[in-house]
């Protein structure tokens, strides 16, 4: 099936997670070199924060309420963009970017159970693309959560999802690298 492409991914990273990260304290995983990084716990909080807003996306589609946006009625525009985003999130993170302030992560102190949340919202996320065979058969486009310009097909959506995970992973283990001990 199409969708098991994704969801291994999603168990890749997942698992990477957990053996880079399941030893550390909370301390540890909150722990950041200056005030302009991430710490660990902020990566795993944003991955959760960003793949949850597309759960509404694809709530309002199954419901019939969902208004694709003029873009989206542009197949060259729906290709393009979505090929831009998935660019932009690769795990070489030759170019660092800034996030839409709907996807920042926590500020504070994150809790130690965010290796535990992170696992469980990966298995919903699982879950909702499995249960989306249907939607992607008929080639589906939504536009980005963050914005209603930013428009690129629903198998696109999954490829940005699973890539960007992949690069706050190898963002993560940067931090990790330079964790003091």
């Amino acid at each position: 099936m199409i969708t098991s492409k994704w969801t291994t991914k999603i168990d890749e990273t997942t698992n990477g997670f957990r053996k880079a990260f399941g030893h550390l304290s909370a301390e540890q995983l909150n722990w950041k070199p200056n005030t302009t990084t991430w710490s660990i716990a902020q990566n795993m909080d944003h991955l959760i924060v960003i793949n949850g807003t597309y759960y509404p996306v694809i709530k309002t589609i199954r419901d019939g309420n969902y208004k694709l946006p003029f873009m989206g009625k542009m197949g060259f525009m729906v290709n393009f963009l979505g090929k831009t985003v998935l660019n932009a999130v690769q795990p070489d993170r030759k170019k660092k970017m800034k996030t839409f302030p709907i996807w920042e992560p926590a500020k504070s102190k994150i809790d130690a159970d965010i290796l535990n949340r992170l696992e469980k919202h990966q298995e919903e996320l699982k879950q909702l693309i499995t249960g989306c065979g249907d939607l992607l058969d008929k080639g589906t486009i939504i536009s980005s959560p963050a914005n209603k310009n930013i428009v690129y097909k629903l198998e696109t959506a999954f490829d940005i999802i699973t890539t960007h995970e992949q690069r706050h992973l190898e963002q993560a283990k940067e931090l990790l690298a330079v964790l003091p001990k």
